[in-house]
């Protein structure tokens, strides 16, 4: 607890405030080399950025102008400075900032601790434990003995933050904003809440980070489940360790952009340990759906940001919202459809509700500022429906230089999933920088066959050489027209068709982040 003390020799305090920022940095410092060797240079930037806000001048001169103007203690005046800038950024509109007041508050905590001689936590553990907190910065969880901690349980904290990104960052399973003092029904299942509970100390427990459950005292049988999960688990890990670092390229020569389709924030994590070369499918409608509200510019920008910062200079192919169909919203009524598989979804949505589709498209561009993204549109089935939607590209960014946000230009894609869009793919092609064929609703237009209809599900065949010879077709129109042409359905993890898409000319394959690697192995061993 920091106590206020009068201090007639403000200079002397100002001093010791110095000199705890100088001893901080170099904190900081040591601990990014350390988070380097562990979670790789993307996740260790944090570190540095701490350094950056230890030196921000908003923050130094309102702790010198407390010092001086009420002649306290310099530990005392860094605690009035955190108070009131975190307050003020959690009271601003833009999600982002409102979450980085959690960095600021940790930083200068951290010259308080040092001011007043405090020791980071950093205890080992004799046996594997899960490891219970209110909370846990991103310093303390580096400085951990980690050796036997296989996984942690926070009270505090939110699972887009710092913590537990690093957390994902280093494979150790986490469990995040969980009430341990209070209720835990008869299956062990632990309920949200804010306090920390004795009562679990020594019990045996099963943390599954995928699906968000802590099992307290499980049973045999969930025993057993779990112990074959943590095998095959195993034999991804010895797969990672092989095929991670590696180019993706035939033994030809051939390079192939192997990237990760991701659905949310949470994945990014999953793609980047996966040693993902990028995401070449962000479906941004799960964004959307998350909310009881549309999401506005400054949370979508928030979120974009963030993303695209997390890879580093990977590149983000963002595909806008494709709603309609089975992705409903909550607060966007829909007229009831005989077949909305063939109604009102992906790009026919966007452009008739173009308010909500410029939000989104501001925020990408905006979020562009900050790393490489490209922006891909949903369920195009003519050229007049891209040149709409370039028309609305050249007036957002009109709007962004005019109000003086900055932003780099994007590559502009298309999904090809429509025999429509196969058929004048060469036309396309002339309109946009790259194509990502998605084979899910290709194959269910082309076969008359609704995927969700378990009555036609032996009809429903991915090989099918009418699905085969569009892909080509449509990789070679692609490249006649100096179009990169990529695929991002889930028949891209299949062996036998990776192999005929390599035949085929392809430039990128997006599949899920656990089978990045499995597709990597796959490329390798071909000519």
């Amino acid at each position: 607890m920091v106590v206020r003390k009068r201090c007639s020799d403000t200079q002397k305090q100002i001093a010791r405030f110095n000199e705890a920022r100088k001893t901080a940095k170099e904190e900081y410092e040591r601990l990014f080399g350390r988070a380097l060797k562990e979670v790789g240079s993307n996740n260790a930037e944090i570190f540095r950025a701490d350094v950056v806000l230890l030196d921000d001048v908003d923050y130094i001169d309102s702790v010198k102008n407390i010092i001086n103007s009420q002649q306290v203690n310099a530990e005392y005046a860094i605690a009035v400075t955190i108070d009131n800038f975190t307050k003020m950024m959690a009271g601003l509109e833009d999600t982002y900032i409102r979450e980085r007041a959690k960095d600021v508050a940790e930083v200068f905590n951290k010259v308080i601790e040092i001011l007043c001689e405090g020791e980071a936590r950093n205890k080992a553990y004799d046996e594997p434990v899960i490891l219970f907190a209110n909370d846990l910065t991103p310093s303390e969880i580096v400085m951990l003995d980690k050796t036997n901690i296989i996984g942690f349980v926070m009270a505090e904290n939110s699972s887009n933050s710092h913590t537990a990104i690093l957390s994902r960052s280093l494979n150790i399973p986490s469990l995040i904003g969980v009430d341990l003092f209070g209720y835990v029904d008869q299956r062990g299942n632990i309920s949200l809440g804010d306090e920390i509970s004795p009562e679990f100390e020594g019990k045996m427990a099963i943390l599954d980070g995928y699906s968000g459950r802590l099992i307290v005292e499980p049973s045999e049988e969930e025993i057993a489940i779990y112990k074959k999960r943590m095998e095959k688990e195993a034999h991804n890990k010895a797969l990672l360790d092989v095929m991670k670092g590696k180019e993706t390229v035939t033994q030809s020569g051939k390079k192939i952009n192997l990237y990760a389709n991701i659905n949310d924030e949470q994945d990014v994590a999953t793609a980047l340990i996966n040693d993902a070369e990028g995401v070449g499918l962000y479906r941004s409608e799960y964004l959307y759906m998350g909310m009881d509200y549309e999401p506005s510019e400054g949370e979508q920008f928030a979120m974009y940001r963030r993303i695209v910062e997390n890879i580093g200079g990977k590149c983000l192919i963002i595909r806008t919202a494709d709603i309609g169909a089975d992705k409903q919203l909550p607060y966007m009524e829909f007229d009831a459809e005989d077949n909305p598989a063939l109604g009102y979804r992906g790009i026919r949505v966007s452009l008739d509700k173009k308010e909500m589709f410029t939000t989104q498209l501001r925020a990408i561009y905006r979020a562009s500022y900050y790393g490489n993204i490209a922006i891909m549109f949903p369920m195009i089935t003519s050229v007049e429906e891209v040149k709409a939607i370039k028309e609305i590209v050249e007036s957002v960014k009109a709007e962004l230089k005019e109000e003086g946000y900055p932003y780099r230009e994007c590559e502009l894609g298309i999904m090809i999933e429509t025999p429509a869009a196969v058929m004048i793919s060469d036309l396309l092609a002339a309109q946009v920088d790259f194509f990502s064929i998605g084979t899910n609703d290709l194959s269910q237009y082309t076969l008359a066959v609704d995927r969700t209809n378990n009555r036609v599900q032996k009809y429903y065949n991915p090989h099918h050489e009418a699905i085969l010879r569009q892909i080509k077709m449509t990789i070679d129109n692609a490249h006649a027209n100096n179009c990169r042409a990529g695929i991002c359905g889930e028949m891209a993890s299949d062996p036998e068709i990776v192999r005929k898409l390599v035949e085929f000319g392809i430039d990128d394959i997006s599949v899920t982040p656990a089978n990045v690697l499995f597709v990597r192995e796959i490329i390798r061993n071909l000519q």
